[in-house]
């Protein structure tokens, strides 16, 4: 099966954060085989380093990869500094760090709370304010948020997680309001349950398990980050310049 290729995200600067792994390691592939100038932040060194050597010897343009704490926002500002300077403006923000961690209600402390909106939601506001000018001086630019349709469901054990990531979601609309005037679109994905390597070591332990998740879906295939990243690639291209202000679902049909 063959997937379509965006010839406008060639030597576009892209940045990714959490890109090491999970969803964004898959999200980090498809810009650089798309001929993307790609920069990730991650907190894992060694994920990272072995991803940005894996693509320099077989994409076309090889990855810049600065480990950063997302939640630092003095060092995410200062890393978003560097790739300007290393790989020039980015055109495309993808705010996909996060940590889905679970608790019960009564297990949630103030710190907790915090971290989970600092993690899951606060980096998303500043890495945005970073690039704006960025994107202003290119005279365009796309920022693709990632939310989650834990919101939507309500998932008991995952209280702080679920309230950041519906705020993704009017971060979103209000972004895509402020930034708009510049020809900049913001939208969000909802992931449903992608099936990563960390989902199976902390939450899908067993196929059972995995294939429980997968026949609560219509369409009853393991759900994948690459397909995830492949709704990325789409608003990050020019194929849906007239597309802001929306978030897209990709399930699989989760019920």
């Amino acid at each position: 099966m063959s997937f379509a290729t965006y010839p406008s995200l060639t030597e576009r600067v892209v940045l990714i954060t959490g890109g090491a792994s999970g969803i964004g390691a898959d999200t980090v592939r498809a810009f650089a085989a798309n001929g993307a100038r790609v920069a990730f932040f991650d907190l894992q060194q060694e994920a990272g380093d072995a991803l940005a050597r894996e693509l320099a010897a077989t994409a076309p343009q090889a990855p810049l990869f600065l480990r950063c704490d997302v939640t630092d926002i003095p060092a995410l500002q200062a890393a978003i500094a560097t790739v300007r300077d290393r790989l020039g403006p980015v055109a495309v923000l993808v705010n996909n760090a996060a940590d889905d961690n679970r608790r019960s209600v009564a297990d949630i402390t103030q710190a907790t709370w915090d971290h989970a909106q600092d993690v899951n939601l606060r980096h998303h506001f500043f890495a945005a304010q970073a690039v704006h000018a960025h994107m202003k001086e290119l005279g365009f630019g796309s920022i693709v948020n990632f939310s989650s349709i834990a919101w939507r469901f309500g998932a008991a054990e995952m209280a702080p997680y679920a309230a950041a990531k519906a705020a993704v979601i009017g971060l979103t609309f209000a972004l895509a309001q402020a930034f708009g005037p510049d020809n900049i679109r913001v939208n969000a994905i909802e992931p449903g349950a992608v099936i990563t390597d960390r989902q199976r070591q902390l939450w899908f332990k067993t196929q059972g398990a995995v294939d429980k998740v997968v026949q609560r879906q219509m369409i009853r295939r393991v759900l994948l980050g690459e397909e995830i990243a492949r709704t990325v690639l789409f608003l990050a291209a020019d194929d849906s310049r007239m597309i802001t202000k929306q978030s897209i679902t990709v399930d699989a049909g989760l019920r």
